[in-house]
C-alpha cells in the first residue's frame, strides 16, 4: 500500500506540470483518497508534501484552492488530535507557510483545523509561535469553533505559549481564552498552561478582564502540579491588592487556594500574617472559604503525597476563632 501511494504521488507531481487533461486527473484522484477507510501514516506525510507542490504550482492550477484543502482533509481529517502515539515526520517548506494565508481565508473551519493539526504534530509548531499567536486570536471572530476547531486551537496555544501572545496583544489573548472557556480536561501539558494563565494574570488586561472560569482553572492546574515545574514565576502581590480593592471575593478566594499550593509561607511567597489576614477578609464575605480551601489542600495532599504545611492549620484555626469573635 505505500508503495503504490507513493507511486500515486509521483503521478500526481508530474500531472501538475503536465496538460491541462492530466491536471484534472489530480481532482479526481484527491476526491476518491478522501473515502478510504484506512489511510496509513504515510499517506499524511505525503497529503501534508502535496500542500506544498499545489501552493508552488498554484498559477498553473483552476482551482488550486480547492486541491489544497482536499489534501489536508485526506492528511488529517481522520487524525485525533489527542492521539500523540503515531509519530510523523513533516518536510517544512516556505510554500507550507506561505500557504497559511490560502486555507485561513477560506473560512473553512475543518481546513483550518486540518491546517492547525499539522501545525502541532511532534510536539512543538512547526511555524514561527508569533505567527500562529496572530492567527488564533482573530480566528473566533472569522469562523465558528466546531467541537474539533476549539480542541486544536487550545492545543496550538499550549504550544504558543505566553511569549507567541505578548508579541501580538495580551489583551487578545485574553478575548480569545474567555471564548474558548479552556476545562482542565481540555489541556494536555498542564504545565504550560498553568503557566500561561499565571503569566496572562500578571498583566493588566488579565487580571481584570480573564473571566473567574480561568481562577478556578489555574488553582485545577496548580494542584495537579508540583511547584519546581512552574519555576521563574513567583507570587504577585499586585494580584491580591487588585483583587482585595475590586472586592472580587470570588477570585481571591481561587488565588488564595493558589497562592497555598505554589507559594505558600514556608517559601517566602508571602508572610503567614499577611495570608492570615487575607483568609480573615474573605472569610466575611464567603464563610465557605474555610471548607474550600481544605478541600483543596487535600487533593492537593492525595495528588503528590506529600504533608499539608503545618502553617495551614494555624492559620486557617487563627482566621476561624477571629471569624468567630466577630460572630455577634
Amino acid at each position: 500500500m505505500e508503495q503504490i501511494l507513493h507511486q500515486l504521488s509521483k503521478a500526481i507531481r508530474s500531472a501538475i506540470d503536465g496538460t491541462e487533461a492530466q491536471r484534472k486527473f489530480i481532482v479526481h484522484v484527491l476526491h476518491d483518497l478522501i473515502g478510504l477507510e484506512t489511510r496509513p501514516v504515510c499517506l499524511t506525510e505525503i497529503a501534508y508534501d502535496w500542500c506544498s507542490t499545489i501552493y508552488e504550482n498554484r498559477l498553473a492550477l483552476e482551482d488550486w484552492e480547492g486541491l489544497l484543502v482536499t489534501s489536508l482533509e485526506i492528511g488529517f481529517r481522520h487524525l485525533d488530535p489527542r492521539d500523540w502515539r503515531t509519530k510523523f515526520t513533516f518536510t517544512h517548506t516556505e510554500h507550507h507557510l506561505e500557504m497559511v494565508d490560502a486555507v485561513f481565508n477560506s473560512q473553512k473551519s475543518e481546513s483550518i483545523a486540518d491546517l492547525l493539526h499539522a501545525w502541532i504534530m511532534g510536539y512543538s509548531l512547526c511555524i514561527p509561535p508569533d505567527t500562529c499567536a496572530e492567527r488564533l486570536v482573530c480566528l473566533h471572530n472569522l469562523v465558528s469553533f466546531s467541537p474539533r476547531l476549539r480542541l486544536l486551537v487550545i492545543l496550538s496555544a499550549e504550544l504558543t505559549g505566553y511569549g507567541g501572545f505578548e508579541r501580538v496583544g495580551v489583551e487578545r489573548l485574553v478575548e480569545l481564552l474567555n471564548h474558548l472557556n479552556v476545562t482542565f480536561e481540555d489541556t494536555v501539558n498542564q504545565s504550560e498552561w498553568l503557566r500561561l494563565l499565571l503569566e496572562t494574570l500578571r498583566t493588566s488586561e488579565g487580571i481584570q478582564h480573564l473571566s473567574h472560569w480561568y481562577w478556578e482553572l489555574v488553582v485545577e492546574l496548580a494542584i495537579s502540579r508540583s511547584p519546581w515545574q512552574i519555576h521563574g514565576i513567583t507570587y504577585n502581590p499586585q494580584i491580591t491588592a487588585f483583587l482585595v480593592e475590586a472586592q472580587e471575593w470570588s477570585k481571591l478566594e481561587c488565588w488564595i487556594g493558589t497562592i497555598w499550593v505554589l507559594w505558600p509561607p514556608e517559601t517566602d511567597g508571602i508572610t503567614e500574617e499577611d495570608l492570615g489576614h487575607l483568609i480573615l477578609l474573605l472569610s466575611r464575605q464567603r464563610p465557605g472559604v474555610f471548607q474550600k480551601l481544605e478541600q483543596w489542600m487535600e487533593r492537593w495532599n492525595q495528588r503528590h503525597d506529600r504533608d499539608i504545611p503545618e502553617s495551614f492549620q494555624r492559620i486557617c484555626k487563627q482566621a476561624q476563632e477571629a471569624a468567630q469573635r466577630d460572630t455577634p
